[in-house]
């Protein structure tokens, strides 16, 4: 396309001195020398504060608006003490609008990255409502949103259902178009130093969709080992319980043994997760909360933060700056079950996700003052080994 930079490289065979198979996640060690040689990977889930949902993040209509927001919020990003962002890609936009997708995504990068902010890049998504009464079909255009809700949808994923939650990639046409969507994109950002990590599906199996999922997922995987990008590949866990290994689903023992560097998702309290990061480390793999913050479950930056960067576990907190999409607001699933049990230990009181009020002052300062002490930290750290190293 016209005015698009080529990303595109020559493949690489050969890391760090030995053939890879194409088939298999990297080896330990490989994944470890990725790791240790860059900073502490921290940062958000991010969305700027005037989109409605990833539609509105993606597509052409308001973009430019959109794009102003995002430049201003990731400045904050970066002065937070962030360096990398979590971005979860809209397949029906690049669907619908393949040639200004793939435009808008670079450009968006490249934002991003003029603050020294890079990627991670999400495709899979099983985060879905089943098709009922209430259920809309996606589209282009002007977006939609209910206040006071959760993701700004009064009826959506983020309530308890018990049936299957319906995707794209159920209809057969549409699988076979996200296996396009997926080749392209890493295609063309297999060597891009703006995109630090592949996340290829998340949370697989959410919605009651293991059945269903597992053979995309197995795709993702296969065309992204195709390709061989330069950046590690990853599928989180996200119901993993160290005291039920056992029981972990088989689509979460999938991605974990699939994974060149381990990811997962927790919002609940620092005592959970000091016993799964204790039984994650049994893979001896780095590891990355991709999603985590979640005041009202006791999951805070005050206790979480500090325990990331002393165990040196890449952090992406939900949600930066508050707006349209509203993920201050409890899940809707949070409001049902307390509503069936009075007695669970929930905090409404507090913000659910989100660091920044929509005027860009902190939700609570001392958070901030927590994250940028221990970012600092840990760069002065990395800028010491470095030294060492060289020397």
């Amino acid at each position: 396309m016209a005015g698009r930079r080529d990303v595109r490289r020559k493949t690489h065979s050969i890391c760090f001195g030995k053939e890879m198979n194409m088939n298999q996640a990297w080896s330990p060690e490989k994944a470890w020398a990725w790791y240790n040689a860059r900073p502490w990977l921290r940062g958000c889930n991010f969305m700027g504060s005037d989109c409605a949902n990833r539609i509105d993040q993606w597509q052409a209509l308001g973009f430019e608006e959109r794009l102003e927001t995002a430049d201003r919020e990731l400045a904050l990003c970066a002065e937070t003490g962030f360096n990398t962002v979590r971005l979860i890609l809209e397949f029906i936009v690049w669907d619908q609008d393949h040639d200004g997708f793939m435009e808008r995504l670079d450009r968006y990068l490249d934002t991003a990255w003029k603050h020294g902010i890079s990627a991670m890049l999400v495709f899979g998504n099983d985060c879905m409502p089943p098709k009922s009464e209430h259920w809309k079909p996606l589209a282009l255009g002007e977006q939609t949103y209910d206040w006071g809700y959760h993701g700004g949808r009064k009826h959506s994923q983020h309530s308890s259902f018990s049936e299957m939650g319906y995707h794209l990639l159920d209809e057969p046409e549409l699988a076979e178009r996200h296996y396009e969507w997926v080749r392209e994109i890493i295609s063309a950002y297999r060597d891009d130093e703006r995109v630090v990590i592949w996340d290829l599906y998340n949370e697989a199996g959410a919605s009651h969709r293991a059945p269903a999922t597992m053979k995309h997922l197995k795709k993702f995987f296969e065309i992204a080992r195709e390709i061989n990008p330069s950046q590690p590949l990853t599928a989180c866990t996200w119901r993993i319980r160290p005291e039920r290994e056992k029981e972990i689903p088989e689509i979460e023992r999938f991605c974990l043994e699939h994974s060149d560097i381990i990811s997962y998702h927790n919002y609940e309290s620092y005592q959970t997760n000091l016993r799964i990061i204790r039984r994650l480390k049994d893979y001896n793999r780095p590891i990355i909360n991709t999603e985590w913050l979640g005041r009202g479950k006791h999951n805070t930056v005050q206790e979480m933060f500090p325990l990331f960067w002393l165990e040196k576990i890449g952090c992406y907190n939900w949600g930066f700056v508050a707006g349209k999409y509203q993920t201050y607001e409890p899940w809707n699933g949070t409001w049902q079950a307390y509503d069936a049990d009075p007695s669970l230990d929930y905090d409404f009181t507090k913000w659910f996700h989100d660091l920044y009020r929509p005027s860009l002052r902190p939700y609570d300062p001392r958070e901030i003052e927590i994250i940028r002490r221990f970012s600092a930290l840990a760069d002065q750290k990395f800028a010491l080994e470095q030294t060492k190293k060289q020397s």
